[in-house]
């Protein structure tokens, strides 16, 4: 996976190898219909530390307002990244092979106190659901983002049957 960036990125979004695109990607298409620009990077909080302390460090200079980490097993990129930054760290654990994402959550979710990230569901609908999260965080100050958001929860109400 390239590199993906849109002009003046609001959200950088993080991944610890380029195999969890594939649920990251929902992060990025989620922010897309909101009409937020994102970028998209993968970086280990292993394999390339100073890339990733680099990376984190520059984003609220380059105009990043949150950061949505993605990250298996030991899920450390989320924890790193929020070492690095005041910006807001949304985690999303990846599912796993072996413990089908309960480490990767166990791992997010218990990060030390001082340094939060904010947690949410294993996969696809945590990565979608942290891509909701920062749009509403976008939302206090965008207006359009504000009243996007509005029309896509009114669609999911009127999206609901009254009866089976």
């Amino acid at each position: 996976m390239a590199a993906q960036a849109s002009e003046n990125p609001l959200v950088g979004i993080l991944m610890g190898s380029k195999s969890d695109w594939d649920t990251m990607r929902n992060v990025s298409e989620t922010l897309e219909k909101f009409g937020v620009p994102s970028e998209s990077r993968v970086l280990s909080a292993h394999r390339t530390p100073k890339e990733t302390a680099e990376y984190v460090a520059a984003a609220a200079g380059r105009g990043i307002e949150v950061l949505v980490a993605g990250a298996g097993g030991a899920a450390h990129l989320a924890g790193v990244a929020a070492a690095h930054t005041t910006l807001p760290v949304l985690g999303v654990p990846m599912e796993s092979a072996s413990l089908k994402g309960l480490d990767s959550l166990l791992s997010t979710v218990q990060m030390p106190g001082g340094i939060p990230v904010a947690t949410f569901g294993v996969g696809r609908s945590g990565a979608q659901n942290a891509a909701l999260f920062a749009a509403a965080l976008l939302a206090r100050k965008d207006v359009g983002v504000r009243d996007r958001l509005a029309k896509y929860r009114e669609a999911q109400s009127a999206a609901v049957p009254e009866r089976p």
